[in-house]
């Protein structure tokens, strides 16, 4: 009876997690704009692999597949916030993202500071 829900419950983790990677996909490909995209490729994503990793994890019960998917996880949460980032600033820098004007722009005054390179 406990393999059974296990195999359920394990089931329904990765079947979640997949939708949400799938849910991703797509919005990869549908948003209008780049910064809308880029938030695609981190958030849904990184919930669809840890529910897939936890359903490995009940599906699998062995400490192994528990340390390999903290450390799947622990690479994700470090990497795509800080790669969504940097991928932001380049679309900003190189001005990609003119068709949808910002109503504020924020960073406009940081970028003419820090590149005086004196300080001031």
């Amino acid at each position: 009876m406990t393999d059974a829900i296990a195999q359920w419950t394990g089931a329904i983790l990765l079947l979640l997690g997949v939708s949400f990677t799938l849910i991703a996909a797509i919005g990869l490909v549908r948003l209008p704009d780049l910064y809308s995209r880029t938030h695609a490729a981190t958030k849904p994503q990184l919930l669809g692999l840890t529910l897939v990793c936890a359903g490995i994890c009940v599906e699998m019960w062995d400490w192994h597949w528990v340390v390999l998917s903290m450390v799947i996880l622990g690479l994700q949460v470090v990497t795509a916030p800080v790669g969504s980032h940097l991928v932001g600033r380049a679309i900003y820098r190189t001005g990609r993202d003119v068709d949808p004007p910002m109503v504020v722009d924020e960073l406009s005054g940081d970028l003419d500071t820090s590149s005086l390179g004196d300080g001031s």
